[in-house]
């Protein structure tokens, strides 16, 4: 399921926490690839929204890399662009599910099982790599949490793919893909709201803290 936790931005991370999200960055771009072209494959959606929750993951570790010393303004900015790609990812999605009940095509579920159990031991060694950093500040703790759900979101892959296998046909893969786009689009929804709070609260606090200039009446 997409994330919407916001980039971590610790003031002084934890020994070992960048290098972390280094690793974890390269092993959701990786996964991307991998569960993104398997879902082009198998035609499973859930599988796609999937690989999209691992890009949605990468983006958030490129910003929590490169945002941490900017300024609100720029942060803001930067969670509205997530936001948008969040919600524009949901839409692909649901345009991808009701192209696939158009078709009728049904997904391998072998291909959905096998590459689901290999995201879930991925986000489940990032959970673990993770785990340390869960009790630092609330942004480090939303990166752990962030990976755990993720996990979560495997199972219910593995599960449409059980489903599909049982019944032969492609709901309970469209189902759970619903259900992830769903999310992805709520997500990128608040994301950006808060977003637009934060550019708006930063221009706000940049106004306040201008100088006023005396007038020559006042002299």
């Amino acid at each position: 399921m997409a994330c919407s936790c916001s980039a971590p931005e610790p003031k002084s991370p934890a020994p070992g926490f960048r290098r972390a999200l280094w690793i974890a960055l390269w092993v959701n771009l990786a996964m991307f690839v991998v569960e993104g072209l398997a879902s082009l494959s198998s035609g499973s959606v859930s599988l796609m929204a999937d690989a999209i929750d691992f890009f949605g993951d990468s983006a958030n570790y490129i910003l929590s890399l490169t945002v941490l010393s900017m300024g609100m303004l720029w942060r803001g900015r930067a969670a509205m662009v997530k936001g948008i790609t969040m919600t524009a990812f949901g839409l692909v999605v649901w345009a991808r599910a009701a192209w696939v009940v158009q078709t009728g095509i049904t997904p391998d579920p072998m291909t959905m099982g096998a590459v689901g159990l290999l995201a879930l031991a991925t986000n489940v060694s990032v959970a673990v790599m993770l785990f340390r950093f869960r009790d630092g500040d609330s942004d480090m703790r939303s990166v752990w949490l962030c990976s755990r759900n993720d996990a979560i979101s495997n199972i219910a892959v593995m599960v449409a793919a059980l489903g599909v296998f049982g019944t032969g046909t492609a709901w309970p893969d469209l189902v759970v893909a619903a259900i992830m786009g769903t999310l992805a689009i709520t997500a990128g929804v608040s994301v950006m709201r808060h977003a637009r709070n934060d550019i708006a609260g930063a221009k706000a606090g940049a106004v306040d803290l201008t100088p006023e200039v005396s007038s020559p009446q006042g002299r």
